[in-house]
């Protein structure tokens, strides 16, 4: 069961997610009709800890096993969707693929669970200002690159 409720008028979520890099990009994913990309992740289950869930996360995203290298940042989350209020606490890790052709690959990824709407594309760090990124601070932790670091989002 995902950590995710709805409480009056918001809805609590509990995320982890990671920033994977190589050849000065960085890993997001993009659902059709959306206008954004996202840092790659998902819901925390019952019970997890936000390293597995990552891990488990892109397995089940991409079909590819993870390396956590370190934490890097909490992120909290508000925002509106869809007419819904959200609160979102975010824990996000920097990590790499295991298999080294993996981490030579740079071109479009595609979800392993049949959501063919999301797309995971390699953003260059040298344009990240240019890109609709959400939550935006991830902006500024990629340029930061000082981890660990909690960050509040508001949109």
């Amino acid at each position: 069961m995902d950590i995710s409720f709805n409480i009056e008028d918001y809805k609590l979520n509990i995320r982890a997610a990671c920033i994977i890099k190589h050849n000065n990009k960085v890993l997001f994913h993009k659902t059709d009709g959306m206008d954004y990309h996202c840092i790659i992740g998902g819901r925390i289950e019952l019970g997890e800890n936000s390293e597995d869930t990552i891990k488990r996360e892109i397995k089940e995203e991409l079909g590819k096993e993870i390396e956590i290298k370190r934490y890097a940042a909490t992120i909290e989350n508000f925002f509106n969707l869809e007419g819904k209020r959200y609160h979102e606490y975010m824990f996000i890790y920097e990590a790499e693929f295991k298999d080294e052709k993996d981490k030579l690959f740079d071109g479009t990824l595609y979800n392993m669970e049949g959501k063919d709407y999301m797309k995971y594309y390699w953003l260059d760090l040298d344009k990240i200002d240019t890109y609709p990124i959400k939550p935006k601070v991830i902006k500024d932790i990629l340029k930061e690159e000082k981890y660990p670091v909690h960050k509040i989002n508001i949109d």
